[in-house]
């Protein structure tokens, strides 16, 4: 490591805490209308009753500690501070592995895969699965947050974390991620062929069915891609009607949002509890206190406005609405069923250098939380397959 390299610790102080508190005991809750569930947004009483939890219940000491178990730095990258862990395991020849987080999560996701990565021989596995690892908090979010400039769009945070790996002496190493993650991992494996072993993601970029498919583009294709490519659309249609509304208004008006939920905690919590709600196969996939430890990253930083940000700088980026650039570097998809879009493997191989494709049956968006075992599996399967 060099000097600019610097040690990191979460040390929340108990003043925070208690104006958390007072802020959740104030709470001027809204009205709803009787029996719509969830169709207008979170319902009233799940929102309270989690609420509750988080104010008598839920023990962020214990949360802290655990982050703090992982070894943390922060470090300046082209004027921004970034935020990571560096959890290196007992396997010396290990594989470096960036792992990055998405919206709404952050580094946090990744407490139930770290241990099985680092360090597979502890828990029954072979050791040349092992990996070090690191988990960078995305600029903007979190404990890398917030940022003080325009422009913090993926592709430069591709760039900041290929010149972090650098910093860390690694030469050779791999990426994983989903969501945002998905596509910083993509980009940093597509800028740096040369450095970049293989991308492993679990969400695919531009690989769903944007385009109601044609009747000679359906015709091309198997009986099962064919039924996929109209699954596909279908989903993307509901989507865009039901879904998308989070994402055009920070796309938009990023700052004017921000007002409510940097006062608000109970704001904050719904506006992140709806996604891990609806994004998760079951829907309770992950619990509570993994949820509130995330929720308690973006509060505690003030980071929703900065987080959402990044949705506003691709929105705006010169290249917004141009096709991807195709990547070389060898990649692999963990497909989970329940994961917001149906990726299409005959779109996937147009832009990427596909080696592995699975399919799951189970498991949603927050596959390091939902379904950690089979992620791992899947990482491990795929850099095994690279080194031959």
């Amino acid at each position: 490591m060099t000097d600019d390299l610097h040690p990191f610790r979460i040390a929340v102080s108990q003043a925070e805490l208690d104006d958390l508190h007072e802020r959740l005991d104030r709470t001027r809750w809204p009205d709803e209308l009787p029996g719509v569930g969830w169709a207008y947004g979170v319902p009233l009483g799940y929102l309270r009753e989690l609420a509750t939890y988080w104010r008598h219940e839920y023990d962020w000491r214990a949360a802290e500690a655990e982050l703090n178990e992982w070894p943390q730095f922060t470090t300046t990258i082209d004027g921004a501070n970034v935020h990571f862990a560096h959890i290196r395991s007992p396997e010396s020849d290990a594989t470096p592995l960036v792992m990055t987080h998405g919206w709404p999560g952050s580094f946090a996701e990744f407490t139930r895969v770290a241990a099985q990565l680092t360090d597979p021989q502890a828990h029954g596995n072979d050791p040349a699965g092992a990996f070090h690892l690191v988990l960078p908090s995305i600029p903007g979010f979190t404990l890398s947050g917030p940022t003080t400039e325009p422009g913090w769009e993926y592709r430069r945070v591709a760039a900041a974390f290929g010149e972090l790996m650098r910093r860390l002496g690694y030469q050779r190493y791999g990426v994983q991620g989903g969501d945002w993650g998905a596509a910083i991992s993509r980009e940093l494996g597509r800028i740096h062929p040369d450095r970049v072993i293989g991308v492993h993601l679990n969400l695919l970029p531009g690989a769903s069915a944007a385009a109601l498919p044609t009747a000679d583009e359906l015709a091309a294709l198997s009986p099962a891609e064919r039924e996929r490519t109209l699954a596909s659309w279908q989903r993307q249609q509901e989507w865009m009607r039901e879904k998308q509304g989070y994402a055009d208004l920070q796309s938009t008006r990023p700052q004017t949002l921000a007002y409510a939920l940097t006062d608000s905690p109970v704001g904050q919590l719904a506006w992140i509890a709806e996604k891990f709600k609806e994004w998760t196969d079951p829907s309770d996939a992950v619990d509570r206190d993994h949820l509130l430890t995330n929720v308690m990253l973006y509060w505690l930083t003030g980071t929703a406005g900065s987080s959402g940000r990044i949705y506003y700088e691709r929105a705006h980026a010169p290249y917004w609405g141009e096709p991807l650039e195709p990547s070389t570097t060898p990649t692999a998809l963990a497909a989970f069923h329940h994961d917001n879009f149906i990726p299409l493997r005959h779109i996937a191989d147009r832009t990427n250098n596909i080696v592995q494709w699975t399919e799951y049956d189970r498991g949603g968006h927050f596959a390091a939380m939902e379904q950690p075992s089979l992620l791992v599996t899947d990482i491990q399967k795929f850099f095994r397959q690279l080194a031959g």
